[in-house]
């Protein structure tokens, strides 16, 4: 852990972002170096990376059908165990139980379901609210090893 991360310190970012697809990367960017400073390890960097941006450009792309005219809200928060988000966007929201189910013989070859797929992997608990339009995400960072 670098020296100038207090690390009994909550950092938070809070955002809205336009609808265009790679809008977050600079937050994500920003995410990643906050979990670095924090000495998470490179796996579970990685999985926020992909689970994070695969959200983000679901609400793009899913969400607000890339109606440049919405936003996407964005929320996280990291301490040294734990990193949470939320992602919502302006859409009607959808159900999870419609989302295919990309390990299915007869959903390979769809592209829609993949992202959620990966969501739901690599972070710890995964959640919506009723309307389907804000996603809810938490990572649990792996213990050290010694």
């Amino acid at each position: 852990m670098s020296p100038d991360v207090d690390s009994t310190q909550v950092w938070k970012l809070r955002d809205s972002l336009p609808s265009v697809s790679g809008s977050g990367e600079q937050r994500v960017d920003a995410v990643i170096d906050e979990l670095e400073a924090r000495g998470w390890s490179s796996a579970d960097q990685f999985a926020v990376r992909l689970a994070l941006s695969e959200a983000l450009e679901n609400a793009v792309e899913h969400g607000n059908k890339r109606d440049g005219s919405k936003r996407i809200g964005l929320s996280i928060e990291i301490d040294d165990k734990r990193f949470y988000a939320s992602v919502s966007d302006e859409g009607s929201g959808f159900r999870k139980e419609d989302a295919p189910d990309p390990t299915l013989e007869s959903n390979i070859e769809k592209s829609s379901g993949r992202g959620l797929f990966l969501i739901r992997n690599f972070m710890s608990k995964v959640w919506h609210n009723d309307q389907g339009n804000v996603i809810f995400m938490e990572k649990l960072s792996s213990p050290k090893k010694n």
